[in-house]
């Protein structure tokens, strides 16, 4: 029976590479983003190999999020795998200095959002007694490194969301996970350092994870047998020994 996965974030980096691994197994896709032209070129790059239905809303928006999924038309309706995708990074500062917009940014997306789709998608999977989520962390919600507190409390929370939904969904059968990668070379260090020239250098000397390398994680993870769950994966490169070591002289 063919499987329909939702997908926070997936215009680029880690969710569309998701969405391009699972097309090629022939998983029914929905798409969700901001960028409404660029969602609307991979659902015709991806409807080649499966189906593709769109939403363009924000994660941050709690109305357009729950309009967005309940707008959903009857063949994708029954969503088997969630990938709470979605996020960002603003900022690296000390707190002292931090912005607040850039706090609010953060909560809002890696945490409140990961919220809004789940509340929204979750009743269709309890009702059915069947599903499969996976919420995408970060190295950051292992350890705490300087300058990343914000941030890092916003990872902490989606690794104890997680473990919060496995134990609350287990009596419906329901595949909680989290899949938490180190540096993945995406546009998310464009977006951190706001345009910023150093974001260029963040990736030199050594080979960072390519989001496809993620991607292959998250396939592993939803195509077990109904007996397994993949509950936490940390993924680092080579190179990276920890949030704050990285070997960039042998790479």
């Amino acid at each position: 029976m063919t499987k329909t996965a939702l997908i926070t974030g997936a215009t680029s980096g880690i969710g569309y590479a998701t969405a391009s691994e699972f097309a090629i197994h022939g998983i029914n896709l929905i798409l969700c983003g901001r960028r409404l032209e660029r969602l609307e070129t991979i659902q015709k790059d991806l409807g080649k190999l499966t189906n593709v239905h769109i939403l363009n809303f924000d994660v941050r928006d709690r109305e357009a999020t729950f309009k967005a999924i309940e707008s959903l038309p009857e063949k994708f309706r029954n969503i088997d795998i969630l990938i709470n995708n979605a996020g960002n990074a603003h900022g690296l500062d000390p707190i002292n200095e931090g912005s607040i917009d850039d706090w609010d940014a953060m909560m809002d997306i890696n945490v409140k959002g990961l919220l809004y789709v789940s509340k929204a998608v979750i009743p269709g999977m309890t009702e059915r007694k069947s599903g499969h989520i996976i919420n995408i962390g970060s190295s950051a919600g292992k350890e705490v490194y300087p300058k990343g507190n914000v941030y890092c409390g916003s990872k902490h929370a989606v690794l104890a969301i997680t473990e919060g939904m496995r134990i609350d969904l287990n009596p419906y059968g329901i595949k909680v996970g989290s899949v938490n990668p180190g540096l993945v070379e995406t546009e998310f260090s464009k977006v951190r350092f706001k345009g910023d020239k150093i974001a260029d250098t963040i990736y030199q000397g050594y080979k960072a994870l390519q989001a496809e390398d993620v991607a292959d994680v998250i396939y592993f993870a939803i195509s077990r047998p109904p007996h397994v769950n993949i509950a936490d994966v940390l993924m680092f490169c080579t190179a990276q020994a920890s949030s704050t070591i990285v070997n960039k002289e042998n790479n």
